[in-house]
């Protein structure tokens, strides 16, 4: 009866530890999600299952926001961070202007601070021009906060209409997409599998 006990309590030690462990990555390391939509065409398509570094840049306390920073958010960078009109959601977005920039759109073109930037994200579906989408500010960037944009930029829910994000919102920024499925097609996109997101 000893060793059964004992053998119970260790087994019941070493799942405890390893639900500990898996709820310390969860919310302090590597998130997952899925892509419900295709705002992020085609960098991201609906489907793809990816993954979010949640340690980026710096420890995020659900809810409380940074306890402590370190890496610095740059242009370009694919970022998972609380929906500002909705806290219940998650949104995935491109960061396109960064703190106390001035962003502007000219018919579909980006500058910052008045010199045009090269976008390599950008993909365009129609040939319509019309504020906020096409055309927009100038706006400058709150410090404390970034300008994002889906890379679907005719097709995309942004800045551009509810504001900057504060980058206490900001949960992680996406490296990996681990999965992707075509519902369409009912086939894995298997040219999709453990590619590298940029």
């Amino acid at each position: 009866m000893k060793i059964a006990k004992s053998s119970f309590f260790s087994f019941f030690k070493d799942i405890l530890i390893a639900l500990l462990i898996a709820l310390f990555v969860r919310t302090f390391a590597v998130q997952a999600y899925k892509i419900p939509s295709g705002s992020m065409i085609p960098t991201l398509l609906v489907g793809d299952y990816i993954l979010v570094n949640r340690l980026e840049y710096g420890i995020r306390i659900p809810y409380k926001g940074y306890i402590v920073r370190w890496g610095e958010i740059k242009r370009g960078d694919i970022v998972v961070f609380v929906y500002p009109e909705d806290p219940s959601k998650d949104f995935i977005k491109r960061v396109i202007a960064l703190p106390g920039e001035e962003i502007e759109i000219r018919k579909k073109k980006i500058y910052i601070n008045g010199k045009e930037i090269e976008d390599p994200w950008g993909f365009f579906s129609d040939n319509y021009f019309g504020p906020p989408r096409d055309d927009f500010g100038p706006f400058k960037v709150p410090e404390g906060h970034v300008f994002v944009m889906g890379d679907n930029r005719d097709e995309s829910n942004d800045s551009r209409f509810w504001g900057p994000v504060p980058i206490e919102n900001i949960k992680g920024k996406a490296f990996l997409i681990y999965f992707s499925w075509d519902s369409s097609a009912k086939t894995i996109r298997k040219e999709r599998l453990f590619s590298l997101i940029r």
